[in-house]
């Protein structure tokens, strides 16, 4: 039983002296290292590798919280190691690679865009965390980070596998690497899909257009991944132009009432 006149005795107390819980944290370690092991790739002119390490860290940070949730494990430390592990895997880890592989002949203009990247993930990651409880879950502010750092990984994965020297694109890798940061830290809103009802039922042909766009992205990775993360990126100030148009039209229309009226 706890103290309630005692600070260092209460239920929070008790589970920090109890310790911090194990399996979400390993797949949020896990994302840390493949953010770290990208770095070191892209040091050793390995750039396909350090690719590769970024999606290994998305992959690896989707599982982190849905089994943190799963398993009822959820932690206040949990939530802040993840944000820092976020920030090393899609804050530094894409900003350093792209600049080894494109950004760092371009002197000051390429340092300056690996830098706007890497501000705008912190920036982001600082939003999300003082919005958790009271945002809207269906929707993400700004590009979330790991669709950033997809943008990032999937160039370079395309350019490394078509024989591309990051030399000759590297004013293209520059406009993408500040475009993907700006857009961290803008007001456009993103699905968030965290609302899709995993338990119930789908239509049949859910399943095949599953199938089909897993055969897709076997066919060529770099491509559809990029391609994917690009679109996704591009749906927000979409999705948030028709919306503002349609608030604009249900105004006149109201007016219009009113004035009839």
């Amino acid at each position: 039983m706890t103290d309630p006149n005692d600070p260092t005795d209460t239920p929070r107390a008790a589970e920090r002296r109890r310790g911090i819980y194990l399996l979400p944290n390993l797949f949020t370690t896990a994302a840390l290292f493949a953010g770290f092991y990208a770095v070191l790739s892209a040091n050793a002119g390995q750039f396909e590798a350090a690719a590769l390490g970024i999606f290994a860290a998305m992959v690896l940070d989707g599982f982190d919280g849905r089994i943190a949730r799963i398993t009822h494990t959820q932690s206040d430390f949990g939530a802040e190691y993840d944000s820092l592990s976020d920030m090393v895997a899609f804050g530094v880890a894409p900003a350093l690679v792209a600049y080894e592989w494109a950004l760092s002949g371009l002197g000051k203009l390429g340092w300056l865009a690996a830098f706007i990247y890497t501000a705008a993930a912190a920036l982001r990651l600082a939003r999300f965390n003082t919005q958790v409880g009271i945002a809207d879950k269906r929707w993400f502010q700004g590009l979330p980070s790991p669709s950033a750092a997809a943008i990032i990984a999937g160039a370079i994965w395309i350019g490394t596998d078509n024989g591309i020297s990051g030399a000759s694109v590297s004013l293209l890798m520059a406009a993408l690497t500040a475009f993907s940061g700006l857009l961290m830290v803008s007001n456009f809103r993103y699905h968030s899909f965290k609302v899709l009802d995993l338990h119930g039922r789908v239509p049949f042909m859910f399943i095949v257009l599953l199938m089909l766009g897993f055969a897709l992205v076997v066919l060529d990775p770099p491509v559809l991944l990029f391609l994917m993360a690009f679109s996704y990126a591009v749906s927000g100030p979409i999705l948030t132009l028709i919306q503002r148009r349609q608030r604009l039209s249900e105004g006149r229309r109201r007016r219009k009432g009113l004035g009839s009226g």
